[in-house]
Formats: structure tokens, sequence, C-alpha cells
């Protein structure tokens, strides 16, 4: 499989799994809308240009097809305030944090889970804030905002969200571990030995 082939496959497996799992919220099919921009800034940094924004209008028309087949309004719904568009930056964050990891990965395997621990939580920990803190302080569902209560808040949910976010993840480190090194690799044809 090329190189493009790995990358187109990816690409089609992180979209299903917004579509798949944004639809439900709150079900008990966790979204993993967060763990999906952190694994794709780890193998689609090369097509970020246009993956990331892909994946950001997929993660939107997601949002709108729930809203609007309950009969709500899209721009009315108690989730959609101007604070609605920091997801941009706090799923960048995560993006970015799967980029950094991929450049700075070390070969020792030791090694390399710390990396992915300490990637993911920074990741994670940035989007919350960005999510969290534009909601909070931005949209009009907090009557009277208090640095004390968007402390609250922010720490109530972070632990949530990480669990959801490092499960995913978790899921991925180990299929990729599964497919690179555990499993055999395809044999190579032999070269014909030259008569001299």
């Amino acid at each position: 499989m090329t190189v493009t082939a790995r990358r187109a496959t990816i690409f089609a497996l992180m979209a299903a799994l917004i579509a798949a799992t944004r639809l439900h919220h709150f079900a008990a099919i966790p979204d993993a809308s967060w763990a999906v921009f952190f694994i794709g800034g780890f193998y689609l940094a090369n097509w970020q240009r246009w993956a990331f924004p892909a994946l950001m209008v997929l993660a939107v028309a997601v949002d709108w097809f729930v809203i609007t087949s309950q009969g709500l309004s899209f721009w009315q719904h108690y989730c959609v305030s101007p604070a609605y568009w920091c997801l941009v930056p706090a799923y960048f964050a995560l993006w970015a944090g799967g980029g950094l990891l991929r450049r700075h990965l070390s070969a020792s395997a030791p090694i390399a889970i710390g990396q992915l621990v300490v990637a993911l939580v920074a990741s994670v920990a940035v989007c919350h804030l960005l999510a969290q803190g534009s909601f909070y302080w931005i949209s009009a569902s907090v009557a009277e905002p208090t640095l004390a209560g968007w402390w609250k808040n922010y720490s109530v949910w972070l632990l949530p969200y990480m669990r959801v976010a490092a499960l995913y993840v978790g899921a991925a480190a180990m299929a990729h571990v599964l497919l690179t090194r555990v499993l055999p690799k395809p044999a190579t044809a032999a070269r014909p030995l030259h008569a001299d």
C-alpha cells in the first residue's frame, strides 16, 4: 500500500469515526472527535492544509444534522453560540499535539509511551481550555461568570474528556503497534542472483 493510500484510508476511518460517534453526543457511544483530531495530527500532518478543514466541516455538518433533525434551529441551539467557533482553535490544539508527537517520537517504546501520554494530556487540557473556556465566558449560558465558577466547570469536565480521548487514542496506538511491529511484513520478491 502506498503512503498516499495509507493516508487516504486513515482519513476515511477518521471521518467515519466522527460521523458515527458525534451523532450520539450524549449516548452510550462516546464522541471520538477529540481523539480523531489528535490522531489526525499524528498521521495526516502532510495533508493538514485540507484534512483538518475537511474534518472540521464534517464535525459542524454532523452537529447541524443532529440539531435540525430534532426540529431545532441550529443557530438558536444552546451549544451554538459565538463560542462554538472556538472549536476550530480548540481542535487544532489537538491536531498540533498529534503532529508534535509525530515529529519528536522516540524509537524507544517506553519513551514513546511517555511522549504519547504527555502530548495527549497537554493537547486535551489546551483543547478543553479553549472549548470550555470560550463557552463559559462568551456564550450567554452562564448568567454571572466568575473565575471560581469557570475553574470548577473546567476541572469537573476535564477528566471525562481526557478519559474518552485516552480510550480512543490508546486503541489507535495498539492498532498502530499491531500493524507496524507485530504482524509480519509482506514478503518482497527476492532479487535475482547474477553470475559473474
